[in-house]
């Protein structure tokens, strides 16, 4: 459906009423030499996307084909509510108005082309409740360093060796797979396989989040992750499962350093997910017999899917980070709860407007090509639909290579106005289809 003013401009007044300075019992009174720590805080945002892709080669469609010469918009506010309830733990709530539909329903590309965009789209601003969860730091000694006031982060201070405990509803990517240059789709890139590695599968409903619990053990430059979550009753639908009888299992190890007087990190992380998914090999054989695309809930039965990442940043000079990310999972079921990438590769730059005297700019350049396993080729090509792509038919097959450009203008304190372009070569693996031009215009406005 085309863009819908009223409704975005509806959306924008509620994040402007929100984004109105709250002020927590931190900012009371001048702040101390050694503060204490932040006991409450309330933060805002608004974020409103809009993309479009022009004309391009498209001889033939499926219930999942990307369609050109369309515009579409996304429009979210969120409040960031925290509260300490006693030492070092934090309760944060997030309610979240959400607006609005990616190109073609957020079907087409497999690393889609905003992560603003979800698979629940709808034309009227809707209510939903992202993360709801509990937070306990207990330090463990080594030197202690201040924490910056944020959403989702209360001020205060903790040490360098610390024990961090999360439970409740959050997403799996606020702890895992993180990166300082590439994982904000309302602060820097927009591509869903730059956000995040693109065959992490990892466990969430429809909208990204989960109920679960994580364990992060800081030891100086050194940090363990795991976590158990919930995966949805089906895939890629809203609702997730009940007492944990589909789960995934997460761990990361993360070693930090300097190369240079310039900060970096390296993350490696594997993910095991127990669940009712399709092998595609029962449905490609169910083709072969019948001539009748596979539908993927008739073959769904309890089964073992799993996959890994490494995930890299570094500085390499003043104003100017680097990312890389490269995963892969085992290919041989249908997706769960992410997107339909077997492999992938992504490499970006991040620049900081410093270097040309605007502070608040930002701009980056990215590459990441994304591809499926050859079972899932020949899935495709029977006519069989993923979690986000499927033209028909996949005649001839080849690697998803997507290039995001974009400029963040920072307009005023809190304020950023980004201009981006991704332009698609054999999106959904399918070269018979595009190029495609993407064209995107985001607003986000934040406390």
């Amino acid at each position: 459906m085309p863009v819908d003013r009223f409704q975005a401009i509806s959306v924008l007044g509620l994040a402007l009423a929100l984004m109105t300075p709250v002020a927590s019992r931190a900012d009371e009174a001048p702040a101390p030499a050694d503060p204490a720590p932040q006991t409450w805080a309330i933060h805002g945002q608004g974020t409103f996307t809009v993309q479009a892709t022009p004309g391009f080669p498209s001889p033939y469609t499926g219930n999942n084909s990307l369609a050109p010469n369309q515009a579409r918009e996304t429009a979210d506010v969120t409040l960031y509510a925290g509260v300490r309830p006693w030492s070092g733990a934090e309760i944060w709530i997030n309610p979240e108005f959400d607006q609005g539909f990616g190109l073609s329903n957020t079907l087409g590309v497999a690393g889609f082309p905003s992560a603003e965009a979800y698979k629940v789209g709808k034309a009227n601003p809707y209510f939903k409740l992202p993360r709801l969860f509990v937070r306990q730091t207990i330090n463990l000694g080594g030197d202690s360093a201040p924490v910056a006031a944020a959403a989702n982060q209360l001020a205060g201070k903790q040490t360098s060796d610390r024990l961090v405990l999360t439970i409740g509803k959050f997403s799996v990517p606020d702890i895992f797979d993180t990166n300082s240059y590439a994982h904000d789709p309302r602060g820097d890139v927009l591509n869903w396989a730059l956000v995040d590695a693109g065959s992490f599968d990892y466990a969430a409903n429809a909208w990204g989040f989960t109920f679960g619990g994580a364990a992060e053990l800081y030891k100086q430059n050194w940090t363990l992750r795991a976590g158990f979550f919930d995966l949805s009753k089906v895939p890629n639908q809203p609702s997730l499962e009940t007492g944990f009888q589909q789960y995934q299992i997460v761990s990361e190890i993360e070693h930090r350093h300097t190369i240079g007087g310039h900060p970096g990190a390296i993350r490696v992380g594997g993910y095991f997910t127990r669940g009712n998914l399709a092998l595609l090999r029962d449905m490609i054989a169910s083709y072969n017999l019948t001539g009748v695309a596979p539908v993927n809930v008739l073959f769904r039965h309890e089964i073992d899917h799993g996959g890994g990442y490494l995930n890299v940043e570094q500085e390499v000079a003043a104003n100017v980070g680097v990312y890389f990310r490269a995963s892969a999972d085992d290919g041989v079921t249908e997706a769960d709860d992410f997107t339909d990438i077997d492999r992938s590769v992504a490499l970006g730059t991040t620049l900081s407007g410093a270097a040309w005297h605007r502070a608040n700019d930002k701009a980056g350049l990215a590459e990441v090509v994304n591809g499926i396993s050859h079972t899932r080729e020949i899935f495709f090509n029977d006519g069989g639909l993923g979690t986000l792509v499927g033209d028909g038919q996949l005649r001839h097959p080849g690697d998803e290579c997507i290039t995001e450009a974009w400029y963040q203008f920072g307009v005023l304190k809190g304020v950023a106005v980004t201009l981006d372009y991704q332009f698609i070569v054999d999106p959904a693996y399918n070269r018979d289809r595009g190029p495609v031009h993407v064209f995107g215009l985001r607003l986000h406005v934040g406390i």
